[in-house]
């Protein structure tokens, strides 16, 4: 298994700053974020370390070769928009702007890129598996043509107001996986598995792992926390952030132990990297640094 950063706690870092830092904490690999240049909608979005409107054969190779004096790999192109928005617009510019990422991944050698499948936050699930079909079918047949795997995060993207009632994110539980699975029986589409998600939604994020291991491409390291006090007095149907908080591995409440064990019995030994959002290391580019590396430091006892 290799141990990595998703590039967008990174943000205002240089590509090459980004690389020199993942390098220096120690990290093997990076999920670079490669979000339209300026289009940042919200928090953590937004974020490109790599331009993939600007892939000439200098432009690649260059990155290539600086992570490979850096030691560091790239795990996956990262990009995660609504790609089923209810407005056809916005629809269209992610779809066409996640294309440019699979391009990008396959010029680099990568050929992995993760993302979500996205919602129409308005519309019953089974409007929204209707609208899968048409939409993603040809996104996942574009990228195994370029041979390029494309990994689903199962975050449901309903954090608060503005993304009530069904949140953005349609691939969300193991229910869901199997209908999409079904929809898109293509060996290229999987997961980028996040157990945090499952925390705050009381579900199992152990049980999964074993279910769905040929269908995990990637991974992410996330904690989150449980408020009891604030979930008692909001309950599970408020907004989630009323009674929760994402944290960085080892201060939520995953038992690290008890992930990595499940992910080594399947023999995954791909990608895994640490997703920091924990407002409590946002204050300046010191404190996004020393989560980075904390992170680093708690994993190590479970990852080598």
């Amino acid at each position: 298994m290799k141990i990595g950063v998703v590039s967008a706690i990174f943000d205002g870092f240089s590509f090459e700053e980004m690389i020199d830092t993942v390098s220096q904490l120690g990290y093997k690999c990076v999920e670079v974020a490669c979000w339209p240049q300026g289009k940042a909608e919200r928090r953590y979005a937004g974020v490109s370390h790599i331009n993939v409107d600007n892939m000439n054969d200098a432009y690649v190779a260059y990155i290539r070769d600086y992570c490979a004096k850096k030691n560091v790999e790239i795990s996956s192109l990262a990009y995660y928009p609504n790609n089923l928005d209810g407005d056809l617009a916005k629809r269209s510019f992610a779809n066409e702007h996640l294309k440019k990422v699979i391009l990008a991944s396959e010029k680099l050698g990568v050929n992995m890129v993760t993302t979500f499948i996205g919602r129409m936050q308005d519309k019953t699930v089974d409007e929204n598996l209707a609208e899968v079909q048409k939409v993603w079918t040809p996104i996942v047949e574009f990228a195994k043509e370029h041979n390029v795997k494309i990994g689903i995060e199962n975050c449901p993207m309903l954090f608060w107001e503005d993304q009530w009632p069904g949140g953005q994110n349609i691939a969300t539980t193991p229910a869901i996986w199997h209908e999409l699975f079904k929809i898109l029986p293509y060996d290229n589409f999987g997961l980028n598995y996040d157990p945090s998600h499952f925390i705050w939604q009381m579900m199992d994020y152990i049980k999964p792992i074993y279910e769905f291991k040929d269908k995990i491409f990637h991974i992410h390291f996330k904690d989150i926390k449980i408020y009891k006090d604030k979930l008692d007095d909001y309950g599970i149907m408020a907004y989630p952030l009323q009674f929760m908080a994402p944290k960085i591995p080892g201060l939520g409440d995953i038992d690290w132990g008890k992930f990595v064990s499940a992910l080594t019995d399947i023999g995954y030994d791909s990608f895994a990297c640490v997703e920091v959002e924990d407002r409590a290391f946002e204050g300046s580019r010191e404190k996004r640094i020393d989560s980075v590396a904390l992170s680093k430091k708690y994993l190590d006892n479970y990852v080598i």
